[in-house]
């Protein structure tokens, strides 16, 4: 039997709340002058942590941008999701008739869902004693499906809806599955990316615990610093990154516009540890040859890498590495940064987020620069755009995302041709 022939999918809508911007245009314009969107944390009193800073979203109203209601019937994650979809819904002028909301679906990652619902709604329980206090929406904010769930209902679309979770890589994996139901004929458009929310004294406290964060208090601003020498751990971020995924000749017959297309992806495991990656890089170099082989494409064909880079200091060597292995001498031809410098790393959403800026880059021929790059590291040797945005052209740009687990998922991205 012959496999079904695969679909070709078009980028066509894209929608962005993050720390440093609540719309793609300012998110980008923000991203593009590096501009850091992280600073003190304001969500509670973290005088007693040792990490006091993190990437919030800033100035966001959800019961202007949602309404009261139904606002409160969504963790702040979920609202993160419902006002991203919604850009990236009416950015892509998506038809509005019944039988196109048939073959509408969505796969949203988050890394861990409605913690900030969790963590309220425990504090409420052990004050009073009692259960009675605890919300009746508990469980439905709770769950990582919450987010899925809202934008289906709120549009009518009734294809496939879901959550992805694999910690860090959910987003990518997401969007890794929207692409395969577009592609194979699941869905004519896809509703996909990540969503996260996690600023709040459980995260911080366990994080802080595992020693996994920067302690640069006193200078937010330059605390995430991938890949230069004197990183010392990441900075949690929050937000979403959403993007309309719809088959490439539908888009193209209706006059979308059309941001990129991807053309592939690549996803593996390291096997080797639930939190380190594997320094070695196997299991990243894996995930970057299926993506070769998916995309059809060469090492030598791509120009643009937005890295993971979080700015740990086992994590960028050994992303670098990979890199370094799998590329060649054409590794250091490639532009390779880490956004993350900028809005921290947003767990869940990371490769939502930062999706939306690689496709803006393929777009645009942009490559946003990793900020706070002052200290060559010796291990960590490529071009990692230091600190200025480039205008160069991209042809091809691959999105990096890994996960606690050892979870590895490449997302490649080409020009619209």
């Amino acid at each position: 039997m012959q496999p079904p022939a695969r679909r070709r999918v078009a980028v066509t809508g894209l929608g962005a709340v993050t720390p440093v911007g609540n719309t793609r245009e300012e998110f980008w314009r923000r991203l593009v002058a590096g501009e850091s969107g992280i600073a003190p944390i304001t969500a509670f009193d973290a005088a007693d942590f040792i990490t006091r800073i993190a990437g919030e979203v800033k100035d966001f109203k959800p019961e202007e941008l949602i309404g009261r209601k139904e606002a409160r019937r969504m963790d702040r994650f979920t609202q993160f999701a419902f006002v991203a979809a919604r850009e990236a819904i009416e950015d892509a002028k998506l038809p509005d008739d019944a039988e196109f909301k048939q073959r509408v679906g969505g796969v949203i990652g988050t890394g861990i869902g409605g913690i900030i619902t969790f963590w309220l709604n425990s504090d409420k329980a052990n004050e009073n004693g009692t259960w009675s206090k605890v919300t009746p929406f508990f469980i439905p904010m709770l769950m990582a499906n919450a987010a899925p769930a809202h934008i289906s209902m709120a549009y009518g679309y009734r294809g496939p809806f879901f959550a992805a979770a694999s910690a860090c890589a959910s987003a990518n994996d997401a969007i890794c599955t929207a692409y395969n139901a577009v592609a194979y004929g699941d869905a004519i458009a896809m509703i996909t990316g990540g969503s996260e929310a996690t600023v709040s004294p459980l995260a911080i406290g366990g994080f802080s615990s595992m020693r996994a964060m920067s302690t640069r208090n006193d200078d937010p601003a330059r605390a995430s610093r991938p890949f230069d020498r004197e990183r010392d751990g990441f900075v949690l971020g929050e937000g979403a990154g959403i993007l309309v995924l719809e088959e490439y000749e539908h888009a193209r017959k209706r006059g979308a516009r059309i941001y990129c297309e991807v053309l592939g992806y690549g996803q593996s495991s390291d096997a080797y540890d639930l939190v380190a990656p594997d320094p070695d890089g196997k299991g990243v170099r894996l995930a970057f040859a299926r993506a070769f082989e998916s995309a059809r494409i060469g090492p030598e064909d791509v120009d643009y890498i937005n890295a993971h880079g979080t700015s740990t200091p086992m994590g960028d060597p050994a992303e670098s590495k990979a890199i370094e292995t799998t590329f060649g001498e054409h590794a250091f031809r490639i532009g390779v940064s880490s956004t993350k410098s900028m809005h921290g790393h947003a767990l869940g959403a990371a490769g939502g987020i930062e999706g939306v800026a690689t496709v803006l880059s393929v777009h645009l021929d942009v490559m946003p620069p990793t900020t706070n790059y002052e200290f060559p590291d010796p291990e960590c040797r490529l071009d990692y755009v230091p600190n200025v945005a480039r205008s160069a052209p991209i042809r091809v740009a691959l999105s990096n995302s890994f996960g606690f687990g050892g979870h590895n998922s490449v997302i490649v991205f080409g020009k619209a041709r």
